[in-house]
């Protein structure tokens, strides 16, 4: 069953730096910001941290790229 996991918790820039980085290798994710979307809405949330999520499937491919970022960032 394929299902969405959450592979990194950062800023929007470093969220969007690894979304890049997975879509060049062609691993779809999808990004959840809260915050932004509580904003559009009308109203806020705590917090300033966005999601990554990946599919499950996806893990193994995605792994050396994100290892790869993390030590890029300092993590």
């Amino acid at each position: 069953m394929k299902e969405h996991i959450k592979i990194f918790t950062g800023t929007s820039i470093l969220v969007n730096r690894l979304a890049f980085l997975l879509e060049e290798q062609n691993i779809p994710s999808i990004i959840k910001n809260d915050k932004e979307s509580g904003r559009l809405a009308g109203f806020g949330t705590t917090g300033s941290s966005v999601e990554l999520h990946i599919l499950n499937t996806d893990i193994e491919k995605s792994k050396n790229i994100i290892d790869s970022f993390k030590l890029e960032i300092g993590m």
